[in-house]
């Protein structure tokens, strides 16, 4: 398959997804994938056409395929990133949800959704404190809210040390 074919193949399926056909990318996108099973890309919006449909366990191995190829943008890997460390998440898989999350997060560290995830992962895992101020940074650096914006100081000061009481 030429890239160009490779090109129309995967806009087509996309544009699918996007437009609610979502059972019908997937078929597609499955073909895809299956003609070109070292294509980072493909293997991404194939992850991520199982996703939107509830099939976490089936989008698993397209993510890490994606993860493990070369050639997705920024932006896709971040995606992907994203996706499975939240998919691992959903299946319970909560330790891998975290590697992938903390990886991702420290690749991206202006992320706020890695991060936000990160925090729900690291909960399933027990660790609260570090879960709880990974969402007091992002409340204090995001909050639009006056009375919070008034005490950000304080809540990124306590972010780090929520068992410091004076």
């Amino acid at each position: 398959m030429n890239d160009h074919d490779r090109d129309g193949l995967l806009t087509a399926a996309v544009l699918l997804r996007t437009e609610g056909h979502r059972e019908e990318a997937r078929q597609r996108l499955l073909s895809l994938a299956a003609a070109l099973p070292e294509d980072a890309e493909v293997a991404y919006q194939t992850a991520w056409a199982h996703d939107v449909l509830g099939l976490e366990a089936e989008a698993v191995p397209f993510y890490e395929r994606s993860l493990a190829g070369t050639g997705l943008s920024e932006e896709d890997r971040r995606g992907a990133l994203l996706g499975l460390g939240s998919t691992y998440r959903v299946l319970g898989r909560y330790e891998e949800a975290v590697e992938v999350l903390r990886g991702g997060a420290e690749q991206f560290p202006d992320d706020g959704a890695l991060r936000t995830f990160l925090a729900m992962a690291l909960f399933n895992t027990g660790e609260h404190h570090e879960a709880m101020r990974l969402l007091l940074e992002l409340l204090a650096a995001g909050s639009t809210d006056p009375s919070v914006r008034q005490y950000r100081a304080a809540i990124e000061h306590y972010a780090r040390d929520l068992h410091e009481t004076v």
